[in-house]
């Protein structure tokens, strides 16, 4: 297993870049995340991830040990492949999506392209356990606010309105008065929609 590359940046693109280390050329796939760290110096550091398949060797890049970390997780949820990852950390970063994981923010994750509801769904069920035990945090930072707010939407998706129309007005309201029910926020984004 290839750990990490230190060498020269020889060509840099948003999806990879070549380094070249000892005289050997190494192709590496990264994520926006990573291109947006990666300064224009001579001599760079990337840890790696070699994905080994039958027909092909394919090393993927990263400028921090947290992001290779949770590329690695995302790739043990089924479903989840090698691209969907990177696209997963190019549109967010690693923090975000360890905390969407950790508090069961569905939406986050869902928002990102080329991922619905029930692959979103089972990322956060697939991981949460173990980005609460990696990164000790305290699933007591979920608000009961998220959740009322989540049960409203879900609600108002049944009923037959749009989420991301819903989700403005829900919003507004929650941010008005947090201590709101589930049955209250409904009934006051019924009088707006």
């Amino acid at each position: 297993m290839i750990h990490h590359l230190k060498g020269k940046l020889v060509e840099k693109n948003p999806t990879n870049v070549i380094v070249e280390c000892a005289g050997v050329g190494y192709f590496v796939n990264i994520s926006l995340h990573t291109f947006s760290r990666l300064i224009d110096s001579e001599n760079i550091s990337l840890f790696t991830h070699l994905q080994v398949k039958e027909d092909s060797h394919t090393l993927f890049g990263f400028a921090e040990k947290s992001e290779r970390e949770i590329f690695r997780l995302l790739l043990s949820v089924s479903g989840i492949g090698s691209s969907t990852a990177r696209t997963m950390l190019s549109s967010l970063s690693p923090v975000q999506i360890r905390d969407a994981i950790a508090m069961g923010d569905v939406p986050i994750i869902q928002g990102i392209k080329g991922i619905g509801a029930k692959t979103a769904q089972r990322v956060i069920l697939d991981l949460k356990d173990k980005v609460l035990k990696i990164y000790d945090i305290d699933e007591v930072s979920v608000s009961p606010n998220n959740t009322n707010k989540e049960e409203a939407l879900s609600a108002l998706e049944v009923l037959g309105f749009a989420r991301r129309q819903s989700e403005k007005i829900v919003d507004k309201i929650t941010n008005q008065d947090p201590t709101l029910s589930v049955e209250d926020i409904i009934k006051l984004s019924l009088k707006n929609l």
